[in-house]
C-alpha cells in the first residue's frame, strides 16, 4: 500500500513537471501567458493608434511578440509614422517598438 502511494505521488509529480514544461516559452515561441499578454498589448496599441485623431485614417498593422511591438503599414506623411511609434511606446507593457510603417 505504501509503495502504491509513493508511486502515484511520483507519477503525479512527473505529470505536473511535464505539463509545466509544455507551457514554458523559448526564444522563438511564446508560452500561453505571454501569448495572452501580447494579445492584450496589441489590442491596447491598436486602440491607442485609432484614438489618435491624426492616425485614424492610417493603415497601420500591429503585431506583438514578448512585449516587442512591430508596426507596419502605410501613413500619409513621415510625422504620422513617428507619431504611431510614440503612441505605441506609451502603452503599458510595451518593451520596444520596431517601426516599419511606410509613407504612401
Amino acid at each position: 500500500m505504501n509503495i502504491a502511494k509513493r508511486l502515484s505521488s511520483m507519477l503525479f509529480a512527473a505529470t505536473l513537471v511535464a505539463t509545466m514544461a509544455g507551457c514554458a516559452s523559448t526564444a522563438t515561441k511564446e508560452g500561453t501567458g505571454e501569448f495572452i499578454d501580447d494579445t492584450v498589448i496589441t489590442a491596447k496599441v491598436k486602440a491607442s493608434i485609432f484614438n489618435e485623431p491624426t492616425l485614424k485614417a492610417s493603415e497601420i498593422n500591429v503585431e506583438t511578440f514578448k512585449g516587442d511591438v512591430q508596426l507596419s503599414g502605410f501613413v500619409a506623411d513621415p510625422a504620422d509614422a513617428t507619431k504611431a511609434a510614440d503612441v505605441a511606446r506609451g502603452v503599458k507593457g510595451v518593451v520596444s517598438v520596431k517601426n516599419d510603417v511606410r509613407v504612401k
